[in-house]
Formats: C-alpha cells, structure tokens, sequence
C-alpha cells in the first residue's frame, strides 16, 4: 500500500507504492560511480562483512543479461528437489457464480505507476459478524503490462497466489478481466504497511522484531518448499491483519526456480549482490532480504542505503555494514549470517536449510508450531473500528468509472466480444 516515503521495487512497478527514486532516469544497474557517500556518518562503529567478490567491479549494463542463459564462467548449483510440487496443489479461486459487478467500490487503498488497490465491497454478502464482505481489489493495466513486458510477471502471480495458502500470505479469491485490466480479488487486511508503524516508532526492539521475522521466516519457508522465491521483501510489502499478524503480499516478483534466475527485480537497498552481480540468484537472495529486514526493523533504517541506487549497489558490494553500539552481540550475529556475501555459507542456504535458521540461539524461545497457528499476541494491534475501516492507508480519490468499466457498469464490449480482444489472449486464466 502506498507510503510517501515508500521504496519503489526495481523492474515491476507496485501497484501498492509510490515511486520514490531519486535517480527515475538512472540505468538499473550503474557503471562504477565515485566512492562518496552523502549519508552523514551517524552510526558509531563499523564492522566489514569478508566478501569473496571484488568489491571495486560494478556490471555495466545488467539490463543486456540473458535471463535463459547462464554465465559461462559460473558453475551451476542446482536448488534442492522441491519438497512438494506447486502443480499438485489444488487452485482455490471461485471460478463461477461471481463476477466483477457484484462488488461495490467503497474506496483507494493504494495507487501506483500502472495499478491501483481498491477496498470493494461484495454486494450480495451481509455485513454481518464473521462473515467477509470487504475486499481489496489489485488492478492492473493491460496496456501498460504488455508495454512494459509484464505480462510473463503477472500471470505467474496469478498462477502462485491462486495454489498457495499459508496464515502469513495474502489470499487470493478470484480473478477478472474487462476490457481494460486485470483483477485480483484479495483480502483485505487493515492494519496498513509495517513500513508505516516502523517509520512511527522510528525502531523496534529486538522482541517485536523477533515475532515479525519469526512470521516472515516461516512465510519464506513455505514457499521455498515449493521452490518458490518472493524476491520483494520489505516493509512495505508486509501488511498487518486485525490481529496484528503479517501477511506477505505484492507477488509480482515471485517466481518458480528450479535452479537459478537471472532476472533483475527487486528494491535497492534489498539486492542481494549476487543480483547486482548477475550470478544467478536463487532462495539465498530471500535469507539476505530477511538481514536486511531484521537491520532495518532494529536500527530504523536499511544497512545499505545511499541518495542513489548508485551508491546502494557500490555499498552492497563492499559489504560494509555500521553497528549501533546498542545493538546486541546476537542481533549481530544474526544479522551477518543472513548478510554472508558467499551463499553457501549464508544462514538459511546451507545444508540444514530453513531449520539452521529456526534453530539459531536469536530464536530461542520462539515456539514456531504457537506462531504459525497464531496463538502468540502481537505486539502491535492495529486500532480499527470496523470491518471497512481504512485508517491506515492513504485517503485517495475514487478512479474515473471508465477507468475500471468492469466495476461500474461501464463496460462497453461483450463478455465474448471481450475475448477475442487483441490482449485478451495473454492473461487467458484471469
């Protein structure tokens, strides 16, 4: 959802965020920039992860890298046989007695370069105790995927989204399409961006940060089983429920990888550097994102950021990280097994898996069963006063009725004149 201070992700724009780059103009991947930074050195001592990588050669040009094609120079380190099979996993959408007119737009939730969020209401359900009415709405612009060559991106989203289900990951109830979008049918949770409640209480202790990390962890953990990498974790793509629980959202980035991708996605400060490097990057890269995560919800802000992506990458590459004298040994020590540069070493990529994370002496304590059947209370409860409440979220008007024809009424075109519209045939699931 959107933030004026939201990080924009690289490649995808989210439809749930406002851009916020500096540099909008700057190539994805920057040639070797002058070693400055324009960050005051405001934290008090420094520590230097050991990185294999020559910290001084940036690519020039990752955007000219063949996604199908591995580096001749790289030896390939196949990811493990997925415990289960995502194909196998039955898909829970509602397919029939549903359609985009039974729902009522009651408000914006979020607006973005080519998609909005919208909170909409099912007509025909009562709003009754216990019974869900309200709903958020993804949209997103036929015209603008094909032109931005998303099209492969959002129908993979659809595709995980509609096999998945865990109590930390967004759920996913239906899809639509008119004549001008695409439409995701998702739950609608109200507690807004944890971006939002870390930016109000400037930084979490590490026992608040231990319960959304725990939650997170086990989010990834259940997606890896499939091999699915998400590929997007930050604050702003974890929403908090009624109850005070994440739950992932923005699939966008995530995808099925059997081995390696060497697509290029994802938000600066978040970059593992075997993505800013274009080794081929795997389920490694969701275990950096999480020390990033952890820094960030420890000290208030990432460990690697800069006015510019420049300045990110070079700083990821180094691997030069500053320490707050008030952090704690073992938050540090977490924090550099998750930031290891070399991935067979990095916690939660090496032989023991998710489980050497669950067993670090950072978790000692947790009871992960009572956490994922959601029997822990939260340390922040969002306050809401109904079902529709959107406190939480950005106060933005209404789209146009011609803008999403399919929801007002204005449609045009006939559901079959509708499929045989010339992008009708490149999102034919929805």
């Amino acid at each position: 959802m959107p933030s004026s201070l939201s990080r924009p992700s690289l490649s995808l724009p989210a439809p749930f965020q406002e851009p916020r780059l500096v540099c909008p103009d700057a190539p994805l991947t920057p040639p070797l920039s002058p070693k400055h930074s324009h960050i005051p050195d405001i934290r008090d001592d420094v520590d230097c992860i050991p990185d294999t990588h020559n910290p001084h050669t940036l690519p020039s040009d990752l955007m000219d890298v063949d996604p199908d094609a591995p580096e001749a120079d790289s030896p390939i380190h196949p990811m493990p046989r997925p415990q289960r099979l995502l194909e196998d996993e039955k898909e829970h959408l509602q397919r029939s007695g549903i359609k985009l007119s039974d729902f009522e737009v009651r408000g914006t939730l979020g607006t973005g370069t080519f998609g909005k969020v919208l909170l909409v209401r099912h007509r025909g359900t009562p709003s009754s105790q216990g019974t869900q009415s309200y709903f958020a709405m993804k949209i997103l612009r036929k015209t603008e995927i094909v032109r931005l060559r998303q099209v492969e991106h959002v129908n993979a989203e659809r595709y995980i989204l509609s096999r998945v289900h865990h109590p930390f990951v967004v759920d996913l109830f239906a899809t639509f399409q008119d004549s001008l979008n695409v439409y995701m049918l998702m739950s609608y949770v109200p507690g807004g961006e944890l971006f939002t409640h870390l930016r109000r209480a400037h930084r979490f202790t590490p026992d608040v940060t231990r319960f959304y990390l725990a939650t997170i962890i086990l989010a990834l953990k259940y997606l890896h089983s499939f091999n699915i990498i998400y590929r997007d974790l930050k604050p702003e793509n974890l929403l908090l429920d009624s109850r005070g629980y994440l739950r992932l959202t923005d699939f966008g980035f995530a995808k099925i990888v059997d081995d390696r991708t060497w697509t290029l996605c994802g938000t600066p400060e978040y970059l593992a550097p075997e993505i800013i490097q274009s080794d081929g990057h795997g389920k490694a890269a969701d275990w950096w994102a999480c020390g990033v995560l952890c820094y960030e919800m420890l000290v208030g802000y990432p460990p690697f950021f800069d006015e510019s992506p420049y300045g990110i990458y070079e700083k990821i590459l180094n691997g030069q990280i500053h320490w707050p004298k008030s952090m704690d040994r073992l938050s540090r020590d977490l924090i550099k097994a998750f930031l290891n540069p070399d991935r067979t070493k990095r916690l939660g990529n090496m032989i023991g898996g998710p489980q050497d994370i669950l067993d670090h002496p950072w978790f000692r304590g947790v009871d992960w069963d009572a956490l994922e059947r959601r029997e822990i209370n939260a340390p922040i409860i969002p306050r809401t006063s109904s079902v529709d409440d959107t406190r939480h979220f950005l106060h933005l008007p209404l789209p146009p009725a011609e803008e999403i024809p399919g929801l007002t009424g204005q449609e045009r075109h006939s559901t079959f004149q509708q499929l045989f519209h010339p992008s009708a045939s490149q999102f034919l699931e929805f």
